[in-house]
């Protein structure tokens, strides 16, 4: 067990959790190791890069303010129209641009929602839009509206998963932008994941960061030809996510970053660019009944077919069947015979597994977006004790 999941570690956690009264599952945030995510983060941006906190991956308004104080940004990515409103209440100052184009319908909606003492804040979104149809669309959303749209165009530099490449797809949109008059070019996202999950065979990955790149920077230049130099340098220039960040040594291209996940670095992302952050986020799960044979279910009625029950450790815990893995006590696993469950998922170790009821269980989180949401309550431990506690936003992303 590595130094960041020993034993120890744990049981100061448990030791902390039964203090703070909890005896429900929770997801536990390391604000220690959180700042020292932050802060490796932060003091690792080339100069001149900014920083854009990745709300789906943080999805606690708390968190992301703590996050947003801590990093110097008010820069957000949103997915949705309904997380887009909650994070304007919680930053009223936030530039929030959106990491998924949204329906039209889900834009029309959230416009005429914002009452109308807080339009300005229409300024503070980017609207992503990945093809000329849904731009169309917005262009008709404007005038309907009535407002100024700040469009941020998608470009595919090789993900393929939807975008405009460089070429004459995205001429035309940048020639609609400049002609209409409640448009206007905030800047581009480049999204590429794939960059360091590629298989290193033969020069591709190399090949496909080249790549990647000069299809971004053919795209830059095209913004260039339609709206100028100056507008191109100072628009938003987003690349990257967590499993990336660390791939920009400079704001030739991307002039801003985009993480929430390597912060609090579920499993996911142990990746060899994020070794220097730590992992942040566990699930703890108080555990119901142990039980020293690993039986199956009516294994007595089975007249001996299956030989004597296996000796070893069983545990029933307190709901489950999360994107997690166990991580404390050491060794144990789920049980591909007995199954999964969401009330009480079960989980078998050796014999020598030290554990009572009361007692909790540690998992780890194979990603944060999808799992914070999941708890009513996030328990941030301060290295003593359980300091304060968080809600989740409560919206999916």
């Amino acid at each position: 067990m590595s130094k960041h999941l020993s034993r120890d570690y744990f049981l100061t956690l448990q030791a902390a959790l039964k203090k703070a009264g909890l005896a429900e599952p929770v997801l536990l945030l390391d604000r220690q190791r959180l700042n020292h995510n932050i802060d490796n983060l932060r003091d690792n941006l080339p100069d001149g890069m900014n920083y854009r906190i990745v709300a789906k991956s943080l999805p606690s308004a708390a968190l992301l303010e703590h996050v947003g104080k801590r990093a110097g940004t008010q820069r957000l990515m949103s997915f949705n129209a309904v997380m887009t409103r909650q994070l304007l209440d919680a930053m009223p100052k936030a530039d929030i641009l959106h990491g998924k184009p949204l329906p039209v319908a889900a834009a029309d909606g959230f416009l005429k929602s914002l009452p109308t003492s807080r339009a300005r804040q229409i300024n503070q979104i980017q609207w992503l839009v990945d093809t000329s149809a849904r731009l169309a669309e917005y262009a008709a959303l404007a005038n309907k509206h009535r407002c100024t749209l700040q469009i941020n165009l998608e470009i595919d530099v090789g993900l393929h998963r939807g975008g405009l490449p460089p070429g004459d797809d995205l001429h035309q949109a940048l020639a609609f932008i400049a002609k209409h008059r409640r448009l206007e070019l905030a800047g581009y996202m480049g999204y590429e994941p794939h960059l360091t999950k590629l298989p290193d065979l033969e020069g591709w990955k190399a090949r496909a960061k080249k790549g990647a790149w000069d299809l971004y920077a053919a795209a830059l230049e095209q913004a260039r030809a339609h709206f100028g130099a100056a507008h191109t340098e100072a628009m938003t220039r987003n690349m990257a996510g967590s499993p990336t960040i660390r791939l920009y040594k400079n704001t030739r291209l991307a002039n801003e970053v985009a993480t929430g996940s390597a912060l609090v670095k579920p499993s996911d992302f142990d990746a060899p660019l994020l070794a220097s952050f730590q992992p942040a986020s566990f699930i703890a799960t108080p555990v119901l009944k142990v039980d020293k044979q690993l039986r199956l279910p009516a294994h007595e009625f089975a007249n001996g077919l299956l030989g004597e029950a296996e000796k070893g450790t069983a545990i029933f815990v307190h709901g489950g069947y999360w994107m997690a893995s166990p991580v404390f006590p050491k060794g144990l696993s789920y049980s591909q015979i007995f199954g999964r469950s969401s009330n009480q998922d079960y989980l078998q170790g050796g014999v020598r597994v030290s554990i009572a009821p009361d007692d909790f269980v540690f998992l780890r989180p194979h990603q944060s977006e999808a799992v914070f949401l999941q708890f009513p309550k996030i328990a941030v431990f301060d290295g003593k004790r359980i300091a304060d506690i968080w809600t989740p936003l409560g919206v999916s992303a």
